[in-house]
């Protein structure tokens, strides 16, 4: 099996649950935040409406609560060390699918979660080339740890690579990550609501300290991200680039944090560059050499901005908080 070229060997996408930027990082200092909404309560008393219907009525349906820095220390933490991006946006304007299904392969033929009643054209499998089948044509790994949207795409359904959350932390540790890594919070500490912040926050932190035990931390980037808005309101409109059959908004959706975790990060930076999930994608075409999946990556930034594989190697965070 061919190791990557370069310096990085392994990418970790961390996918976490429904929160927007200003939910989590309206205060952050220096980041394009509104501070002024109204504390939320931990877990979260609701899950907010959040399929496309919703996202188009958000100036008025959004809820209008953050959490602070106690909430969530450890991702406050890591926007202060490495990079925090204030300008990504979530791919689709809705929930859950749709999103992670750009995670993986910069597409999606749904803009709302799949239901039994649809019609058979939008029912899971869908035949989508993807990042996963381009890495094995490369040679290289790929694992998808406790994610269901990568069985929603028929070339992965089934794959021994799928498997459950609780194993990442065993690869890590043991210093066997692949090539590129999906993780998913599992049940309770996802962030999805009504599940707690604080938990899902500390089990993140404890996924980075297996990467460090591992002895993995010199060669591998983590972004952190959560997969869509979830309900909660941000103050910034996202641009229109694309629509739906419907001549509704497509993409992009709302912003949500991004944490950008390495030794080649830059130290205690905000990027203001805009960035999406398919942004994610094009950092591991360009990092290992793989091609374009279609014109959305193909358009994408990779993600450049937020590196100086120049400098001083940054320090491996601390242990989990």
């Amino acid at each position: 099996m061919p190791k990557p070229k370069g310096p990085i060997q392994h990418v970790v996408i961390i996918v976490k649950e429904n929160h927007a930027f200003d939910n989590y990082f309206g205060r952050f200092p220096g980041a394009d935040g509104d501070p002024n909404l109204s504390l939320a309560s931990d877990p979260p008393s609701a899950d907010h409406p959040h399929d496309h219907a919703a996202w188009l009525k958000r100036a008025t349906g959004a809820a209008k609560e953050q959490y602070a820095q106690p909430n969530i220390p450890n991702y406050w933490r890591y926007a202060q060390q490495y990079t925090l991006c204030d300008k990504y946006f979530t791919e689709v304007a809705g929930p859950s699918t749709p999103n992670h299904l750009m995670l993986i392969a910069a597409d999606s033929p749904l803009i709302n979660n799949p239901h039994y009643r649809d019609p058979i054209s939008q029912q899971p499998p869908f035949n989508l080339p993807s990042l996963p089948a381009n890495l094995e044509k490369a040679g290289l790994t790929w694992r998808n740890y406790g994610g269901y949207a990568h069985g929603y795409i028929a070339a992965l359904k089934g794959s021994k690579n799928n498997v459950t959350a609780d194993q990442f932390a065993k690869d890590a540790a043991a210093g066997k990550l692949p090539t590129v890594s999906w993780l998913y919070g599992p049940k309770g500490l996802s962030e999805h609501p009504v599940e707690p912040v604080k938990a899902g926050d500390h089990w993140t932190a404890t996924q980075i300290d297996a990467i460090v035990k591992g002895g993995l931390w010199p060669t591998t980037v983590v972004f952190i991200t959560w997969d869509d808005w979830g309900g909660w309101y941000d103050h910034v409109n996202p641009p229109l680039i694309e629509k739906w059959t419907d001549g509704s908004q497509f993409r992009f959706g709302s912003r949500v944090g991004c944490l950008v975790l390495s030794p080649y990060a830059k130290a205690g930076n905000i990027s203001h560059t805009q960035h999406s999930h398919v942004s994610l994608v094009k950092f591991c075409e360009t990092t290992f050499g793989l091609p374009t999946i279609n014109a959305r990556d193909k358009a994408a930034d990779d993600m450049s901005d937020c590196f100086d594989f120049s400098q001083k190697l940054l320090s491996a965070p601390g242990a989990a908080l």
